[in-house]
């Protein structure tokens, strides 16, 4: 029986942290699984408390803010399991979720991610995920299957390759992370998964849709919907997605005078009108700081604290 690491982090949101917990234990029934919780430098630290109230979980408390990536490492580093389960902390399990997960694993050895259907927490019958299109690298652009569709059962025949995995909830094989690497800790908040994603690919493995599985997402729980520093590293991160993964430096180019010249007008237009004051500086910040730096470079370009 091959073992399962849940990972998770929480960032100054412990409650939504426990109403994870609750439902893991109240769902799931593999019994090869352990739970690795990452406090990564929250305000108020929970981390002595749940030893107490959870002694046979796993908690690990970073001092400074790794981001996503880096927070989920720190769970990869302590994590013993064949199978490694990245879930947000704003998610909630269902009966079946990690036994549907392990058996696509075990049957398929090429595959090296996969993530299963997700529902929004607050309208669940309607679908957030159901799979993603392959990426278009000129645009930066691809198609979230399913979303906002009330779930009828459409895509529970859809077993199989996807363009991407979704980030909330995705199981990946140890061996694969072996052969492509851990997450890209410079992204620091979003398409780090999707970048992870690539990596997985080229390092010869196969990326799946399960979608009998089933979880449920509050999302944004921790970034909130609108935010600055949501808005800079999703303009950033998207332009440092392209410099890692587009397969030509033409393509890279294409990308750019794409970006510069429809995307940026587009949202400067967008934040005037909707009144998101310093939303066209972050814009330009993340523009410029891609401008001018390496596309390792560990220097975010964003004030955190």
């Amino acid at each position: 029986m091959k073992t399962v690491s849940i990972i998770t982090v929480n960032y100054n949101q412990s409650y939504i942290t426990e109403q994870l917990l609750a439902s893991v234990y109240a769902n799931n029934r593999y019994a090869a699984t352990e739970i690795i919780v990452v406090d990564n430098a929250s305000k108020d630290n929970p981390v002595p408390v749940w030893q107490v109230q959870y002694p046979d979980i796993t908690f690990i408390r970073s001092e400074t803010n790794l981001g996503f990536a880096g927070g989920n490492n720190l769970g990869v580093k302590e994590a013993s399991g064949d199978y490694l389960f990245f879930v947000n902390n704003d998610t909630e399990f269902t009966q079946e979720l990690v036994e549907s997960l392990v058996a696509i694993m075990d049957e398929n050895p090429g595959v090296g991610m996969v993530s299963p259907k997700i529902r929004y927490f607050d309208q669940p019958t309607v679908l957030q995920y159901a799979g993603f299109t392959n990426m278009n690298y000129y645009t930066m652009r691809n198609r979230c299957i399913g979303q906002f569709e009330v779930d009828n059962g459409q895509y529970n025949n859809n077993t199989g390759p996807t363009g991407y995995i979704h980030g909330a909830a995705m199981m990946v094989r140890r061996d694969a992370i072996v052969k492509a690497g851990l997450m890209a800790e410079n992204f620091f908040l979003y398409y780090e998964e999707m970048d992870w994603n690539d990596h997985i690919k080229r390092a010869g493995y196969q990326v799946w849709l399960e979608p009998k599985a089933l979880i449920y997402h509050k999302e944004s729980v921790s970034v909130g919907r609108v935010s600055g520093l949501k808005e800079y590293f999703m303009n950033r991160n998207r332009l440092l997605f392209i410099r890692r993964n587009a397969p030509s430096a033409l393509t890279i180019m294409i990308f750019y005078n794409y970006f510069i010249w429809v995307v940026t007008p587009r949202n400067i237009i967008n934040y005037l009108r909707k009144g998101n004051k310093g939303f066209s500086a972050l814009l330009l910040r993340a523009i410029w700081w891609n401008l001018t730096h390496d596309k390792n470079s560990t220097n975010l370009g964003y004030p955190l604290n």
